[in-house]
């Protein structure tokens, strides 16, 4: 892949500003999918005191070939992080919380009630905070659904993250069909709960790949949709494809938005969780 064009820029902060969130997590021995996944805007967010908490270690189960998330076998839930990642809400000061995870498909449940007891906790000593949940498959389980959505976040999100040709290369050990149905299940299965998902692009998918997938999506019913460039994190995982013109991503957002979708959240540096209160603020004004 050539050079990175101009437009693939990211300011990054003087260290003293990151110390802050970095001197936390460690204290309470918690992960950020910020750090974790080496998320371009970890500066941004860092400096304004903004993380997203990766919860049930840092090692997940699968092998997704974009992500810098450290895989293999992970070791025992800690139960005591759902009240740490409270106690961090609360010293950040925290509004608005996305809480995601690393895959575990070696756990019974995949994770679901570790997932609550999270919630739970946050509730219990940040009673004004909304929460988002970014979420795995869960393998499909309904019943697992079932319990993230009587906790009640104010939003769940899970991303179908490609366009369905990529998984078997990319992802082979999820499933585009089955991320789908979850998608469809959760909004036919909440109430004043909004749905949400996200996708990448730059892979080594076609224009009408991407068109063709925001119109499935838009049949979920889904309220949400990211769509940002790939962004290769380390040489580990797959190079980039193609980098997309700023231009390309406003045109994607028009086309969700005509498609249905109350909000459209598509640029460079767009991920799930990137500027995640702001994007809640917008949708339920509208």
């Amino acid at each position: 892949m050539s050079e990175k064009p101009e437009w693939i820029r990211r300011r990054i902060p003087p260290s003293q500003l990151l110390e802050k969130i970095r001197i936390l997590i460690n204290d309470l021995n918690l992960h950020t999918i910020c750090e974790n996944a080496l998320c371009p805007n970890i500066g941004l967010c860092f400096e304004r005191g903004i993380a997203t908490f990766l919860i049930m270690g840092d090692v997940c189960t699968r092998n997704c070939k974009f992500c810098a998330v450290k895989k293999g076998t992970p070791l025992p839930l800690d139960k005591n992080e759902p009240e740490k990642i409270a106690i961090a809400i609360k010293r950040l000061n925290l509004s608005h919380v996305v809480i995601t995870s690393v895959t575990r498909d070696d756990l019974p449940d995949f994770g679901a009630s570790h997932f609550v007891n999270t919630v739970n906790k946050i509730r219990e000593i940040n009673k004004n905070t909304t929460i988002e949940l970014l979420i795995p498959d869960f393998q499909g389980n309904t019943e697992y659904l079932d319990r993230i959505i009587n906790c009640r976040p104010e939003i769940i999100n899970h991303n179908i993250e490609m366009v369905p040709r990529l998984y078997s290369i990319i992802r082979p050990n999820s499933n585009f069909e089955r991320s789908l149905r979850i998608l469809k299940y959760l909004k036919e299965n909440t109430n004043n709960q909004y749905i949400k998902t996200g996708m990448m692009i730059g892979l080594g998918e076609t224009d009408k790949e991407i068109f063709k997938t925001i119109e499935i999506l838009a049949k979920t019913g889904c309220d949400i949709l990211t769509i940002g460039q790939y962004l290769r994190p380390s040489k580990n995982q797959v190079e980039v494809v193609k980098y997309y013109r700023p231009e390309f991503f406003k045109e994607l957002k028009n086309y969700g938005l005509s498609l249905g979708f109350k909000y459209v959240y598509s640029d460079v540096f767009v991920r799930s969780s990137f500027n995640a209160k702001e994007v809640f603020d917008s949708i339920k004004k509208s």
